[in-house]
Order: C-alpha cells, then sequence, then structure tokens
C-alpha cells in the first residue's frame, strides 16, 4: 500500500498541512484574539485511520460527486449510469473509494501553495468519462484558497468540495460547536426524505430551526422538534444560498466567541451543506490525541444541490467534454471582541 505523505505550507500566522490521501486538509493553524495559534480543523493522528476508519471525510476533497444521489443511479443524454453505492442504495460522495480515498499527485509546490492533481479513469465507480482534477490550495493574508478544476473527456457530472470540519475553540478543545454562532444567507432548505435525499422542493426557512439569516448560537434549536432534524439527527441539510452564484461570495459566517475566531466561507457555488459533526462521538484519537465528541465539529461544503443529475430544477452540475470545471472556495479568518464585530451589519 502507497505511503501517505504530508505536504506543509505556511504564511504569516497560518499554517496548513495537507496529506496526498484524498488532498486532505489535514491540519490549519490559526490565531485567536490574543494572537496564540491553533490547529481548527479535525483529523485524525494516525493517518493509517483515514484507510481504516469508516468514513468521516475529514478534511478531503469530496467528488466525484459531493453529497448524495439518490440510488447511485442518473440518466446523461438518455444513458443511464448506474454508481457504485455506500449508504444504502444511495451513493454519498461517489461511493466507496471515492477521491477521498484516492492518492493524488503533487503536482506544484511553492512555500505558501500546493497542487494535487488526480486522474479518474472512464467507468470508475460507474461515472463516465476520464476526468482530470485538480485543487490548489493557496494560503493569503487572511486564510486558505481553494480552487477546484476538472476537466472531462465526454459529458459527465462533477461536483467537488471540501469537507474540513471546524471547531474554532481548536481541535483539542474537547468543547463542541453548538456555542459557536452562524450566519447563512440563505431563505430556503432542500427538505430530504428518510433516506436523506432532497425531495425536490425548496422549504423556506422563515424563522424555523433551518434559519440562520440572523447570526443564531449552532445548539439553540438542533434538538428542536421539527422532522427534517429528527431525520438527520442535527443539520445535514443543503442550505439554497440566496442570490446568483458563479462568482465567490461570502456564503457564511461561523464564530467562536470564547476565542474570538471568525470563519467566512466564501464560495461560487449555488448551495452549501451544513452538517453538524452529530456522528463523531467514539472515533480514533484526532490529531491532538483526544477523541472528538458528538458534535465536535462542524462542516460548511459549498457545492451543487445534492441529487441534482435526478432533479431537473436545480443547477445543473452537467460537464461537456473538453471544457472545465471550476469551483473556487475560501476560508477567511478574522478574529472579533463579540457577535457585534463578527456579525457586521
Amino acid at each position: 500500500m502507497s505511503r501517505i505523505e504530508v505536504v506543509e505550507i505556511a504564511r504569516g500566522a497560518f499554517r496548513a498541512q495537507f496529506l496526498t490521501l484524498g488532498a486532505t486538509l489535514h491540519r490549519l493553524e490559526v490565531p485567536d484574539r490574543l494572537g496564540r495559534s491553533d490547529n481548527v480543523v479535525l483529523g485524525y493522528a494516525d493517518l493509517e485511520d483515514y484507510r481504516r476508519q469508516p468514513p468521516r471525510y475529514y478534511g478531503a476533497v469530496a467528488g466525484r460527486y459531493a453529497n448524495r444521489i439518490a440510488g447511485g443511479r442518473f440518466t446523461l443524454d438518455g444513458e443511464t449510469f448506474q454508481l457504485t453505492t455506500n449508504e444504502g442504495r444511495n451513493s454519498l460522495h461517489s461511493g466507496p473509494g471515492g477521491f477521498d480515498q484516492q492518492l493524488w499527485t503533487v503536482e506544484a509546490r511553492r512555500d505558501d501553495a500546493v497542487t494535487f492533481r488526480l486522474d479518474s479513469p472512464h467507468g470508475w465507480n460507474g461515472f463516465p468519462g476520464d476526468l482530470v482534477a485538480r485543487v490548489e490550495y493557496a494560503l493569503e493574508a487572511d486564510g486558505l484558497a481553494v480552487r477546484f478544476t476538472a476537466t472531462p473527456d465526454r459529458a459527465t457530472i462533477v461536483n467537488l468540495t471540501q469537507h474540513a470540519y471546524f471547531n474554532l475553540a481548536g481541535e483539542s478543545s474537547g468543547v463542541t460547536v453548538l456555542d459557536h454562532l452562524l450566519q447563512i444567507p440563505a431563505s430556503a432548505i432542500t427538505p430530504v426524505n428518510d433516506a436523506l435525499i432532497p425531495t425536490g422542493e425548496l422549504a423556506p426557512v422563515d424563522g424555523g430551526a433551518f434559519d440562520f439569516r440572523t447570526p443564531k448560537l449552532i445548539g439553540l434549536d438542533i434538538d428542536a422538534a421539527d422532522p427534517q432534524l429528527a431525520l438527520g439527527q442535527g443539520y445535514d441539510h443543503n442550505f439554497v444560498l440566496d442570490g446568483p452564484a458563479g462568482f465567490e461570495r461570502r456564503i457564511a459566517t461561523l464564530f467562536d466567541p470564547v476565542s474570538g475566531r471568525v470563519l467566512e466561507v466564501h464560495s461560487t457555488e449555488p448551495g452549501v451543506q451544513f452538517y453538524s459533526g452529530n456522528y463523531l462521538a467514539d472515533g480514533a484519537p484526532g490529531t491532538g490525541g483526544g477523541v472528538y465528541p458528538k458534535r465536535g465539529g462542524l462542516c460548511l461544503e459549498p457545492q451543487k444541490f445534492p441529487d441534482s443529475p435526478n432533479q431537473p430544477d436545480f443547477p445543473s452540475a452537467r460537464a461537456e467534454a473538453g471544457e472545465t470545471y471550476r469551483h473556487s472556495m475560501a476560508f477567511r479568518f478574522r478574529t472579533a471582541a463579540g457577535a457585534d464585530e463578527a456579525f457586521p451589519l
């Protein structure tokens, strides 16, 4: 079995480590309001646990198609493609041995940036077309920029995202993210059925448990008597971002009042999957040596909507032969004395 390599980059107060397995973000050190740096992303202490533990996708590139596809099946230009499934009858993050379990090649590197490449062959897990995928990670003055490209040799579907779990109190803090405040500029979600597949509807958030248009504590409504929360045992839903997609803009803001760290997620995509780490308990030791509690981290994964290839009213995930799919996103950091400064009007 090929060895997992570690690549480190740094710029100013920021330092990041990546793995060739899954082009994974393994560590990201960010200063708090007092200037003390700590790792704010979850991961395994033993690199081989990324291979042998039940998949949590810590910091990995999710693809070829991030999120779920109903029945592991879709039709393109009249031809039906059956994917390898890994969540009952459905495909999650493209099935077993997804991009998170592939060894990527380091194609370019400098002190503050690295580019990984993966050549995915036609028929891999049932997907059509040879695909050349790349992800560039670059530390900038205010955080980490992530730029995906993918070029197929025939029409296919592509949906790539970064699956980092964040805890702004620090990876080894031992606390949950329930006291983080979150803002997502989304007036609707795509509600799901009991297999967590979107129904095809858009459900307004309208002041309920899923309304994060105004910043609120993640723990405020997470255990509310809401049928959608019951299905995911917490938040595991796609939020329909307000306004047009296709250019990089802020799609979520996260604030930890204790450390003062503020994370702004930026993306060109139309949706963001908010997952509140509902099944994190009892895993292998994390990078700091401790075992994470339930909801010890959260994901904010910008992407196309789940099951878009089977939902004609959702934004298309189609990529044409010879054309390059692009997704630009960033994790941008600052500090704030309080919520008013973290979420300015």
